[in-house]
């Protein structure tokens, strides 16, 4: 698992372990049942405070992707479908907003934008 924190942004870092570790469980490149580094090894990897990991997982367990076992440490939770599709759904929204604003500067019509989009289907 390869999680880089960039000290320029303005995320705080335990938002950034969040989204990196989402995005690696949503794209597949962590499976479910997989382990994840320990709070306190990721911690020492990254150069950065324990409670900031745990902050990052327990943001990860209350959305559920991920899930914690006694003793055993933290595993990818089983896919949940709707949660992907309602991520998915959420992508796509902020991608029409970005759409209609570009829409707007360049005076195109919502006929003009479903025309472009059979282009796009035709392709």
């Amino acid at each position: 698992m390869n999680i880089f924190i960039d000290n320029k942004s303005g995320s705080p870092i335990y938002e950034q372990i969040y989204s990196q570790i989402k995005s690696q469980i949503i794209s597949g490149e962590l499976k479910e049942d997989d382990a994840l580094p320990s709070i306190r090894s990721l911690a020492k990897d990254l150069r950065i405070s324990v409670i900031t990991t745990k902050r990052a997982y327990d943001e990860l367990e209350k959305e559920g992707f991920i899930y914690t076992v006694a003793a055993k440490g933290c595993f990818v939770a089983p896919k949940n479908t709707e949660l992907l599709r309602e991520e998915n759904l959420k992508k796509i929204e902020e991608h029409l907003e970005e759409i209609m604003q570009l829409a707007v500067t360049c005076s195109l019509k919502k006929s003009d934008i479903i025309e472009m989009i059979h282009c796009l289907e035709e392709d």
